[in-house]
């Protein structure tokens, strides 16, 4: 019988493909339980006078580390289960705030495609992921490199 929910291997990732994740609402609730659970008191997320009176930003900001592990959560469950063996690298730009309210979602090209030469059955695969918010306007963009299952492999 058929499982449904297996992620992505190698061979469905070549270079030039791109798709997109479903969304996701980012919450007054996600940030506090993110920004407690990890520490990261700083006051432009646990200070709204402060956000009112002295930032930049409008509304209640998310840290970037929140929206990035959103995103790969996202990830994770339309395209790694059972394939996505390890994360590698990565670069991230944050590119504009994404506050509480915003409903963000993954869009990702596969940018570097090739077999690993150490690892028989494996692929390692880089794309360009932007996440983008309601709006049509990229909050955070970064590139993970990852090994992959090959089909063959399994």
């Amino acid at each position: 019988m058929e499982t449904v929910g297996l992620g992505l291997f190698f061979e469905d990732l070549p270079v030039g493909r791109q798709f997109r994740t479903i969304g996701r609402t980012i919450t007054e609730a996600d940030i506090t339980n993110f920004v407690n659970c990890t520490g990261m008191v700083e006051v432009l997320f646990t200070n709204l006078e402060f956000l009112a009176h002295e930032s930049d930003i409008k509304g209640r900001p998310a840290p970037g580390a929140l929206v990035y592990a959103f995103a790969e959560g996202l990830l994770t469950q339309s395209t790694m289960q059972h394939t996505g063996f390890a994360f590698l690298h990565m670069e991230l730009d944050i590119n504009a705030p994404a506050v509480a309210g915003d409903t963000i979602h993954a869009e990702c090209e596969v940018i570097e495609a090739r077999l690993s030469k150490s690892r028989p059955g494996r692929g390692l695969v880089r794309t360009r992921n932007r996440v983008v918010n309601q709006h049509g306007k990229a909050v955070l963009t970064y590139t993970p490199l990852r090994m992959v299952k090959c089909r063959a492999a399994g």
